[in-house]
C-alpha cells in the first residue's frame, strides 16, 4: 500500500497529518495490531518530523507545500516527509545534554528512540528527505 499528501506547511494541519497515516495503517492492518500501543509512538515521530519542518524549513516560506509519502509492505512502515527549505547539516547536530536545561534539539533523538530507522537525506531533486521506519509487530492474544 502506498499513500501520499500533500499539506501546507503551517502547525493547524497537525491533525489531518495524524489522522491520515493512521487511517491508512487501520484500513491496511485492521485489528492485526495493537494501536494503543503502536499509534502513540507513530503519532509522536510524525508529529515531530512534520512541526519541525513548518517551523524550521519553512518558517520564513509557509506557502510551501509539505509532501508525505506512506508505504506499507506487510507489516514493514516506512514514512517520508519532504520540505522544500534550505535543509539541515547533520554534522552540526549535537544531542543535548541532560544534565543542561535546553529547550530544542530534541527531535531527532525523539525519532530515533520511537522508529527502527531515521534517515536525512539533504537536497534530493531540490527537497529534503527525512524518512522513517519501523516494522509493525502483530498484535499477541
Amino acid at each position: 500500500m502506498k499513500s501520499e499528501l500533500h499539506v501546507p506547511s503551517h502547525l493547524s494541519f497537525v491533525n489531518i497529518v495524524e489522522t491520515w497515516l493512521l487511517g491508512c495503517l487501520k484500513i491496511q492492518l485492521g485489528e492485526s495490531v495493537d494501536w494503543s500501543a503502536q499509534s502513540g509512538r507513530l503519532r509522536l515521530a510524525l508529529v515531530e518530523a512534520y512541526s519541525n519542518v513548518v517551523r524550521h524549513a519553512h518558517k520564513d516560506k509557509p506557502n510551501l507545500p509539505v509532501l508525505l509519502r506512506l508505504e506499507l509492505k506487510d507489516r514493514e512502515l516506512s514514512i517520508e516527509v519532504w520540505d522544500y527549505g534550505e535543509g539541515f547539516d547533520m554534522s552540526t547536530y549535537f544531542a543535548p545534554n541532560p544534565t543542561e536545561m535546553q529547550e530544542g534539539g530534541y527531535g531527532w533523538l525523539i525519532m530515533n528512540r520511537l522508529m527502527d530507522k531515521v534517515e536525512y537525506k539533504l537536497q534530493v531533486n531540490g527537497a529534503n528527505c527525512l524518512k522513517l521506519e519501523a516494522t509493525l509487530p502483530k498484535l499477541v492474544k
